[in-house]
């Protein structure tokens, strides 16, 4: 098997960091040295297969985005990337590892939706992946499956306080999964919003005539992602179900999250890059030449962009340092403007829900160490170690020490990226929700278990490279 030493790089971990040579062996890190070292009784430069110097450079393990929806069905259309074109963007940006959703319809079985997503992501992907379960249907039989969830290397299942009619959970299907969570330590996630009365604001906008996307926010005000992430808290609470907060956007639930741990509950959080740069007024209620007032459609997601008035983003950042929000994942759901977002023209109601930011989540992430956000060490941990914990993959991923899968990341400080549909942009969508941002970093070469997939902006992977991983219990509890 080939090996490889990444050599003169700076190895950045959650903890700390250190000049450091990395050792591949395979599709495994087999030793991390001191620069030059003959520990293993030989000059390694002249026995590898092959040299990375990384001189100058960050040395940091693979990113793993948890919280992926590839080729999801949606609003009567689909996500735009494949497995394969989606997990190829996510090679391109610095992330080895995803997490997506399979989904179990309402009336379907789970093993079915579990199985259909197995279907469609074998042979596609460019990196490495697992599955999370969407429970759309929670009755008697799916209760009943859940609990064989682990066997298949499922450990965390999704339920949704809003979208009704097509996701949505009452309190009483909440608390039946939660208490099969407590009993296996299954991690519900939750999409924390009150979709009922966010159905009746919604449609009181449009019979006034108010219409645009940035309606699409009004609707979704921050009060109706507060309530239901106290609603979800307490229904935890009251199971001892751990309990996983999705795509935080609001400053008051995040209040709702850290009073809880601070009470010593299994609850946890995470953010996206949207929420972090993107607002209401400057994206939703963004106008442009070719689309006029729809050209906020583009930023249309579910929780919504918040009032940058509001200073939301102020505290996600503040909430990332102080760890009373765990995590960045993308909520990576693309759909093209063309044939896709357009279907809500006139009725903001009817946009398909989604951004696209797989590709950019590490360089995003990135920009907040150079602007003073996170530290370095923060950057790896809110981006690969923690979510590798979260999500029971930690020790072969996630992390850069003997024995975990080499999916290896040299990151350049010194270089720089510009993101736009004909600069950095290997989506499947017909533009960029980052169009326009530089960020003061760079990608240089990645790994995935040893193999060299992207390096000196040259794609060098294929489709099938990735393989399915079976994830363990979380091991982020309290």
């Amino acid at each position: 098997m080939a090996t490889t030493l990444i050599t003169g790089g700076t190895v950045v971990s959650a903890t700390g960091r250190s000049l450091a040579d990395v050792l591949v062996d395979g599709e495994t890190i087999r030793a991390v040295l001191e620069p030059g070292s003959e520990l293993l009784g030989v000059d390694l430069k002249q026995s590898v297969d092959a040299v990375v110097d990384a001189t100058g450079k960050y040395v940091i393990p693979g990113g793993i985005d948890a919280h992926t929806h590839m080729q999801m069905p949606f609003g009567g259309t689909e996500a735009s990337d494949t497995f394969e074109t989606g997990t190829r963007a996510a090679a391109w940006g610095g992330t080895t590892t995803i997490i997506d959703f399979a989904i179990q319809k309402y009336g379907e079985r789970v093993e079915d939706g579990l199985a259909a997503w197995h279907e469609k992501a074998a042979g596609n992907c460019a990196v490495d992946y697992g599955f999370h379960q969407i429970i759309g249907d929670v009755n008697d039989e799916s209760l009943q499956a859940m609990r064989g969830l682990l066997d298949e290397g499922v450990s965390s299942f999704k339920l949704f306080m809003a979208y009704p009619g097509v996701f949505y959970s009452d309190d009483a299907q909440v608390l039946k999964a939660m208490q099969v969570s407590a009993d296996t330590g299954l991690m519900t996630m939750m999409h924390a919003e009150n979709g009922p009365a966010i159905d009746v604001l919604a449609q009181q906008l449009l019979a006034q005539g108010k219409t645009d996307p940035y309606f699409h926010g009004i609707a979704r005000a921050w009060q109706m992602e507060e309530e239901a992430t106290h609603r979800s808290i307490m229904l935890a609470n009251l199971t001892g179900a751990p309990l996983y907060v999705v795509h935080v956007s609001a400053k008051q639930a995040v209040a709702q999250i850290a009073t809880a741990r601070d009470g010593g509950q299994n609850v946890f959080g995470e953010t996206c890059p949207q929420y972090l740069y993107l607002s209401l007024e400057d994206q939703l209620g963004a106008k442009g030449d070719q689309w006029g007032g729809f050209e906020g459609a583009k930023w249309v997601c579910s929780t919504p962009l918040r009032s940058k008035h509001e200073h939301h983003s102020d505290e996600l950042w503040t909430a990332l340092r102080t760890n009373d929000i765990q995590m960045v994942s993308t909520d990576h759901c693309p759909f093209c403007m063309k044939d896709q977002k357009e279907l809500g023209l006139g009725d903001f109601s009817k946009i398909p829900n989604g951004i696209g930011s797989v590709e950019h989540r590490m360089d995003l992430l990135f920009q907040g160490v150079v602007d003073g956000h996170l530290t370095p060490e923060r950057w790896v941990e809110i981006t690969a170690t923690t979510p590798a914990r979260m999500f029971g993959l930690y020790g072969k991923k996630g992390v850069i020490q003997p024995g975990a899968d080499a999916d290896i990341v040299v990151y350049d400080p010194k270089g720089h990226t510009s993101i736009g549909l004909e600069k950095t942009h290997h989506m499947n969508m017909d533009y960029s929700a980052w169009e326009g941002y530089e960020i003061d970093g760079h990608v240089d070469t990645v790994m995935s278990r040893g193999r060299v997939i992207v390096d000196a902006d040259a794609y060098l992977g294929k489709a099938g490279d990735g393989a399915y991983v079976r994830r363990g219990l979380s091991q982020y509890l309290l």
